[in-house]
């Protein structure tokens, strides 16, 4: 879904990679991919703790972090890359709302979001046989200095 609709200059380290689903669609898009995640589940680097890492990146990142802390990558994400560079997040579109986020997006305007029009599952930890629930999901799109208003638009 997202690499129908956004390109990506250079290369992307994906932080929170899991068992791979996401780096793996970057491959086949002919991407080069660094994939790590705190949790060693076999594919990518373990025992990487995005939040503190601390050099910077010269790339894009993108991920479907651990919701409970997607403000926490969203900010640490763009204190990596460069000025030009993208930051995607994969999130419920409920990740608009809330004060401490509105704070986040008068900061950092994501310059694009990607509206799932249909109904996603997501596996928690990869577990799809758990998964029952359908989601609404989007795709939020950073581009480091961007001031700009915010774009929506809808895909699949």
């Amino acid at each position: 879904m997202l690499c129908g609709v956004e390109k990506f200059d250079g290369r992307i380290w994906e932080c929170a990679c899991g068992e791979g689903h996401l780096s793996k669609r970057l491959t086949e898009h002919r991407y080069d991919v660094i994939s790590s995640d705190l949790i060693d589940r076999g594919y990518g680097t373990g025992g990487i703790d995005f939040l503190k890492y601390d050099k910077p990146f010269n790339g894009n990142i993108i991920t479907n972090p651990p919701y409970k802390y997607a403000k926490e990558f969203i900010e640490k994400a763009l204190e990596l890359v460069p000025d030009g560079k993208k930051v995607a997040m994969f999130l419920k579109i409920q990740f608009l709302e809330g004060k401490a986020r509105k704070a986040l997006f008068k900061k950092y305007p994501p310059k694009m979001i990607y509206i799932s029009s249909s109904r996603l599952v997501c596996a928690k930890n990869a577990r799809f046989d758990e998964a029952v629930n359908a989601v609404a999901y989007a795709w939020y799109i950073w581009e480091k200095g961007y001031k700009g208003s915010t774009r929506l638009d809808w895909v699949n």
